[in-house]
């Protein structure tokens, strides 16, 4: 068979040793289940709506090469849009049989792919070959940094074997000649939204929130909310550490949701004791992150709805209550993670979710 009746091309060590370490690190700290059993997906539009907007860089240089060379190796200068990126696993008992990538009713857009393996057959995994119908190669047996490009048409129908042992990594992306289906634009009006979700939510609940690792100036901004801060409030600090932004957040939305049934009127002195009055330089750290990550609040009282018949509320939560809150939430997560726990097994077994009456 000839080139032109299966366009494709395989190019070895594309990818450098050190970018197939980073994107795997990427993946495997951020991953989410996949769209298929025993997959494992990570996108772009997944970081930036989980906090981690920062980790979309890495993979900016890499789209552009391969565009480039897709464009190149195909003779479409100039005419294609990155439709869709993703870093995607293939864990034991995982595969595709036979499919084209543009096989389906809203896939017609995709005209040509890229897969790029980020470690080693038989080193990192077992099976999982990936095999063309028709055309050479056959079949591909590939090591960390190979990619292949291919048309997304019938000319290139392809399965995935069956992983045995093992995770195989790969970063997959789709291109398109129709800008209406370009991933850039998508993500570029996620990105423009000029504030960080969890901090506006606390924001508009009375909330700020004080990054520990901003109090050292060289930790890169992106980081504060993904390590231990505090929570202020009208000068007030609340000296309990939260673990990172989405622990935060939730005992604080938890509070505003039971605040009616926390019983604040008999708090012991050790809580008490925990609300302490803010420093200057606590107050600078604090204002610096609202600088970057709440460019403009009234953009966030307009997204969310926000109106006045929210400040009884708002005045209502205090830093003491938030303290009282962290035990009943962790009550609350643990009676759902046991009752999710227990009822797995049944739910495996019939292959139905429902609900499972404790013995």
């Amino acid at each position: 068979m000839s080139e032109k009746e299966h366009p494709r091309l395989i190019l070895h060590n594309f990818l450098s040793p050190a970018e197939c370490k980073e994107l795997e690190f990427i993946h495997k700290s951020s991953s989410t289940i996949g769209y298929r059993p025993n997959v494992f997906s990570t996108t772009l539009s997944h970081l930036i709506a989980t906090n981690s907007p920062h980790l979309i860089i890495p993979f900016v240089s890499i789209r552009e090469r391969l565009k480039e060379k897709i464009e190149e190796t195909f003779g479409c200068e100039y005419e294609l849009f990155i439709e869709f990126t993703g870093l995607i696993s293939w864990c034991k008992g995982a595969s595709i049989g036979w499919h084209s990538d543009d096989n389906r009713s809203y896939l017609k857009q995709r005209d040509f792919a890229a897969v790029c393996y980020l470690n080693s057959y038989e080193k990192d995994f077992i099976g999982g070959l990936f095999r063309f119908q028709s055309g050479e190669p056959v079949t591909v047996a590939p090591s960390a940094g190979d990619v292949i490009m291919y048309t997304a048409d019938d000319r290139n129908i392809h399965s995935v074997d069956e992983v045995t042992d093992g995770e195989r990594l790969t970063l997959a992306l789709w291109f398109s000649r129709d800008s209406s289906h370009e991933e850039d634009s998508k993500l570029l009006s996620r990105l423009s939204q000029c504030f960080d979700v969890c901090v506006a939510r606390l924001h508009l609940l009375g909330f700020d929130v004080h990054s520990l690792q901003g109090e050292d100036h060289s930790t890169d901004a992106s980081e504060q909310l993904m390590g231990p801060l505090q929570l202020a409030k009208g000068g007030k600090l609340l000296t309990r550490k939260f673990a990172n932004i989405l622990h935060a957040l939730q005992v604080v939305q938890f509070y505003h949701w039971k605040a009616s049934e926390l019983v604040t009127s008999n708090v012991e002195n050790d809580t008490l004791e925990e609300v302490k009055a803010m420093s200057h330089s606590q107050l600078e750290t604090i204002n610096a992150l609202k600088s970057v990550f709440l460019l403009d609040e009234n953009l966030v009282a307009t997204t969310f709805g926000y109106s006045c018949s929210g400040e009884d509320r708002k005045d209502s939560l205090d830093l003491t209550g938030i303290a009282l809150a962290v035990t009943s939430w962790e009550e609350y997560s643990c009676k759902l993670l046991k009752e999710l726990l227990s009822s797995l097994p049944q739910w495996k077994t019939y292959q139905t979710i429902h609900k499972v009456e404790s013995d």
